[in-house]
């Protein structure tokens, strides 16, 4: 039986994944964890109304809740990553679900803004990060041929979440009010803990040996020597990547441009449409239906970019889908009335759905797996400054104008010019790199033309004469 210690988890990607068997429970686990962690922040603005009267608060300030959350979740990275080397991740997940539950519940108790911006920010922000980032990681351990499957359907957590936590927290605004909801939903936070509990490292293969006695290299602590910890940084925030592998820098900062706008309408859907008069049940329902229609597609979304016709091709389809979810957001310039916003919710949530499936798998095809941790918490550090200060600029437009539509104009075009950034710099690339190769072919046959190359017989297949 696998052990439950760390060096066990850091020969896991080592070891042969299973493409199922127990990998199916850390597939469902994982798909709880990005339920309660990724969807959660898109149900605080459920509360905005109560808390701008408590708190007397505009809403650029109320705003920063859910935008210090979100920021935090991701930028708390390399934190996760050096837990990761000395917990592994299944401690990590637990950890991180007694931090977000215990930063909501404090939560409740709260008496001003900024003491929330901490315990629902900060404290809950970062158990939200030491959840889902090794939920991730050792998702794609245990999944190989059948990642992009596994990837779309650990997704449909998020879809999930969005569906579910609304109503959820709608329910328990009217009856307990935000206080009394923000205890509750701590509670319900904990359940990380127990998806945690399942995601037990991969078993040795049996060339592996446990490395007993071995001494400590230099990248294994980040305490010493200024060469310790110049190794440390460069192996849990993987800046050789972001330096020289260049499809990860464009992927980098294209996803964090599209971060400025990706999560904004999801938290001003619910303001927009009760602002405009629609009642607050009906408007926290558009969340729900988004959720739902993430839920009925990104199953079958998986299942097709699993192909072999699609490998190699996931950046193009990704792209693609964050066009349309870019546009689809002018849909809510038409008017706030409820069909045009479900009309808004299901171009939403159709273009979402291949987004939120293919996000890790594109970023696994431009990695290498043994890098994947430490790419993804440099990402998430790059993407948590846009998110940090997306939602404020948001809040910020809307109190100079008095309009919500114009948000969602910003974000149609954000979305858009990343989208159309991130294909035209890959074709770039696949184009740079056929034109090298087809080089590389001419030379060699030019090569072979030569008496004296030819003599020495580099050219001939095995077994036989050069045809």
């Amino acid at each position: 039986m696998a052990s439950d210690g760390p060096d066990d988890e850091r020969r896991a990607a080592g070891a042969q994944a299973p493409d199922g068997g127990w990998g199916w429970v850390v597939l469902v686990a994982t798909m709880l964890v990005l339920a309660l962690t990724l969807a959660f922040p898109s149900c605080v603005g459920i509360f905005y109304n109560d808390l701008q009267r408590d708190f007397h608060a505009s809403n650029s300030q109320t705003s920063w809740v859910p935008s210090i959350m979100t920021a935090v979740l991701h930028a708390g990275g390399p934190v996760c990553s050096v837990l990761l080397e000395r917990l592994g991740c299944r401690a990590t997940v637990m950890l991180g679900g007694v931090l977000s539950g215990l930063g909501m519940a404090a939560s409740s108790f709260t008496h001003s803004i900024g003491q929330l911006y901490v315990t629902a920010g900060v404290i809950t922000g970062l158990g939200f990060c030491l959840s889902y980032q090794p939920a991730v990681t050792i998702l794609g351990q245990y999944f190989v041929r059948r990642r992009a499957f596994a990837n779309a359907i650990s997704s449909t957590g998020t879809a999930l979440g969005l569906c579910t936590l609304p109503v959820l927290a709608n329910f328990l605004h009217g009856e307990l009010g935000w206080r009394g909801s923000f205890l509750v939903l701590g509670g319900v936070l904990l359940n990380c803990c127990v998806c945690g509990a399942v995601m037990r490292p991969l078993a040795q293969t049996p060339t592996e040996t446990p490395a007993v006695g071995r001494e400590p290299s230099p990248e294994s602590g980040c305490v010493g020597t200024s060469s310790r910890i110049q190794a440390c940084v460069s192996k849990h925030m993987a800046l050789d990547q972001l330096l020289h592998n260049r499809r990860y820098r464009v992927y980098a900062v294209a996803i964090t441009w599209t971060m400025l706008g990706f999560v904004v309408p999801l938290i001003y859907l619910v303001p927009y449409a009760t602002d405009n008069h629609m009642d607050a049940g009906r408007a926290a329902s558009l969340l729900s239906v988004l959720g739902l229609v993430n839920i009925a597609v990104r199953p079958p979304v998986g299942v097709i970019f699993n192909l072999p016709w699609f490998r190699g091709r996931h950046v193009y389809v990704f792209s693609g889908a964050l066009l349309v979810n870019g546009l689809s957001n002018a849909v809510c310039c038409l008017g706030p009335t409820f069909p045009v916003l479900l009309s808004y919710v299901l171009l939403y949530g159709l273009s979402m759905s291949v987004v939120g499936s293919l996000m890790f798998t594109v970023l696994m095809d431009v990695v290498d797996m043994s890098r994947f941790a430490s790419a993804l918490g440099l990402l998430a550090i790059m993407e948590s400054v846009t998110l940090l200060v997306g939602p404020p600029l948001a809040g910020i437009l809307v109190d100079s104008t008095g309009q919500y539509f114009y948000v969602f104009l910003a974000c149609s075009a954000i979305v858009a010019s990343a989208a159309i950034f991130l294909v035209v710099a890959f074709w770039w690339m696949d184009a740079d790199e056929r034109a090298r190769h087809g080089g590389q072919r001419a030379s060699q046959e030019e090569s072979c033309h030569d008496p004296v190359v030819d003599s020495l017989d580099v050219c001939r297949p095995p077994g036989g004469a050069m045809t």
